[in-house]
């Protein structure tokens, strides 16, 4: 289940599922998720304007319990960022909780990075079960100016360097979320979105 909050073209979400094999369809409500397997919640743009609106669909509290039963959720970009306990983008704004930590702006020690960061990157999995890549490094297109920081650094499954270590993909229980776009990161994108949906199959 593809959840929309009209912030992200998720026809690209949804067209790269397609190509690994997976069936989707899309939430705007709460009665949309319930029962759902396995839910993405992708998005671009600001933090608040994302939590304005779950808010306004009723998606809050749903995707909250989601989690909290140990469904599989994966955050992706703003989504990624949404699942954080707050953020600090355009003011002080509560997040979703369910990865607790704070989303704060990209502050590269080298001046020369610009922010936001828009393009490729290699990500290194520092996780132990392979939500990157279980073959290493791999490289995922961003575009985003603020990155989650998790309060527990168990949680950080993945990170890259833009003028220090940045976190790219973090794993709680059942939630994951990545900062990247994996619809947009061609074969490696592909590959962590089929391993994804290959751990929502129900047992």
């Amino acid at each position: 289940m593809i959840v929309d909050i009209g912030l992200s073209n998720i026809g690209s979400v949804r067209q790269a599922l397609s190509r690994v094999g997976a069936e989707s369809m899309t939430a705007r409500s709460a009665g949309d998720l319930a029962g759902a397997d396995a839910v993405i919640l992708p998005g671009v743009g600001a933090f608040g304007d994302g939590m304005a609106a779950l808010r306004d669909q009723g998606l809050v509290e749903p995707l909250r319990a989601h989690a909290a039963a140990g469904r599989p959720l994966l955050g992706i970009c703003l989504g990624m960022q949404l699942l954080a306990s707050s953020s600090e983008e355009h003011g002080d704004h509560e997040g979703l909780g369910i990865v607790p930590g704070r989303v704060v702006r990209l502050s590269p020690s080298d001046p020369a990075l610009p922010v936001p960061n828009i393009g490729w990157c290699d990500v290194a999995d520092v996780s132990d079960v392979g939500v990157a890549s279980p073959e290493g490094d791999e490289a995922y297109y961003f575009a985003h100016g603020y990155h989650l920081i998790p309060d527990d650094p168990a949680d950080v499954a993945g990170v890259f360097d833009y003028g220090g270590p940045v976190t790219a993909i973090v794993r709680r229980g059942s939630v994951t979320g990545v900062q990247f776009h994996p619809e947009k990161s061609q074969d490696a994108g592909l590959e962590m979105l089929e391993r994804f949906t290959a751990s929502a199959v129900p047992a």
